[in-house]
């Protein structure tokens, strides 16, 4: 019941910006073509947002089945990481959020799932946004550590005390603290970040102290996984001419 509850608490967020910006535009109040643009924008963002959400619970009773599967292909790194973050770029920005990208240059591409690497992602951005407390800022990492691809998320948030550690990648739980009940989620999301990085032969590690904020390090092999070329159309589509990405113009701090 709390399951049903949470999700469809999630869904409707995005579902009021939606018909909120929709309605206005349809009764003709944005006459200016500039700010109609950027409705359409926030529209189209607030719907990936919808799906995300939507593919969360999708994909989390295909691994309870054991009917999820991966396809690990070349993906350059970068415009993954800068399409992930602009599909929050209204809320990030209607919540006051000051957001830091830290991409090293000259990522080899890695073979990963860039949609489930992306929604993991999607997931431990959306997560720091839920319990950043008074501190609106994040950060996001890309590097290569120790012959493994290091994304990571930092918050100054709320924290999570050592002892929940490693309970907070099980399915439905939650840390139990008056600064947490309000903060409303599915309960899966993080079980499904410890999926796929396992999925991938990788895994998410956590670094937080109560009032400290949070980091969490999602941890990928860079090679030794068979890829298939024939199906990798899209994250290559994604990336560009030799790997370069195609969006540009997100900027480092929002």
């Amino acid at each position: 019941s709390d399951f049903v509850a949470n999700v469809s608490h999630d869904l409707k967020t995005p579902l009021s910006v939606i018909r909120m910006f929709g309605e206005t535009l349809d009764m003709g109040r944005v006459t200016d073509e500039t700010r109609r643009q950027e409705y359409y924008r926030v529209i189209t963002r607030e719907s990936e947002r919808l799906s995300r959400l939507i593919d969360n619970v999708l994909d989390f009773s295909r691994i309870e089945s054991g009917r999820r599967t991966y396809a690990r292909l070349p993906t350059a790194v970068e415009p993954l990481v800068r399409e992930t973050l602009e599909a929050f770029e209204y809320p990030l920005a209607q919540q006051g959020f000051k957001v830091e990208t830290r991409i090293a240059p000259d990522l080899p591409e890695v073979g990963l799932d860039a949609d489930a690497v992306g929604q993991a992602l999607a997931n431990l951005i959306d997560n720091a946004m839920k319990y950043s407390g008074d501190t609106k800022a994040i950060a996001i990492e890309a590097a290569v550590v120790d012959g493994r691809l290091a994304l990571t998320v930092a918050d100054q948030g709320i924290g999570i005390p050592a002892a929940e550690h490693a309970r907070i990648f099980e399915k439905f739980y939650r840390v139990g603290r008056s600064e947490t009940q309000g903060r409303r989620g599915s309960g899966v999301g993080l079980a499904l970040v410890r999926h796929v990085a396992e999925a991938h032969r990788g895994r998410v590690t956590v670094e937080s102290r109560p009032g400290e904020g949070s980091r969490f390090t999602l941890w990928l092999p860079l090679a030794g996984h068979a890829l298939d070329p024939g199906r990798g159309r899209r994250a290559r589509d994604r990336a560009g001419p030799r790997g370069q990405p195609a969006l540009r113009g997100l900027p480092d701090r929002l």
